[in-house]
């Protein structure tokens, strides 16, 4: 399977340090298998951080990898919403110990999202409904160093 990553730069070595977290699956390094979305990834990247050129970079992986802990979520239900919430909390300190979660993209307004969870203003019903993308598509978050290790450049 081919997978692709967004970003500003070219580079060899993934590097999780440089990684952020709170993001949907928490901190790691996020692909697609869908190469336009990955290259909208990246062109938002050089316009908030001010510079580079918009860069896909390609990765072969291996989907029937054994030896890693993996979730995937199949789709966007409580259980997919309560991990993010969870993720995305700045409060809640508490961390995954999966190397690679796999599952479908929120939204990009889901920070007030859940915000308005969190604040008890809408219910996980609501929460769900506005976390849905319009065209969902799935992302793959390699979370430890030992998933970054099944990835090759190509």
């Amino acid at each position: 399977m081919i997978l692709y990553h967004g970003t500003n730069m070219d580079f060899e070595t993934i590097d999780l340090s440089k990684c952020l977290p709170h993001k949907d699956f928490g901190k790691g390094f996020y692909l697609t298998s869908i190469r336009k979305d990955a290259l909208g990834r990246a062109k938002d990247k050089c316009r908030k951080e001010g510079g580079g050129m918009p860069t896909v970079l390609s990765f072969q992986w291996d989907e029937n990898v054994t030896g890693l802990n993996v979730k995937r979520f199949e789709k966007m239900d409580e259980e997919w919403a309560d991990f993010i919430v969870s993720n995305r909390s700045r409060q809640r300190k508490q961390k995954h110990s999966f190397d690679i979660v796999i599952g479908p993209v929120a939204d990009d307004g889901v920070i007030l999202s859940i915000q308005l969870f969190e604040a008890q203003v809408i219910n996980m019903a609501t929460l769900l409904e506005r976390l849905n993308f319009v065209r969902p598509t799935i992302q793959y978050c390699f979370c430890t160093q030992r998933a970054i290790e099944t990835l090759k450049k190509v």
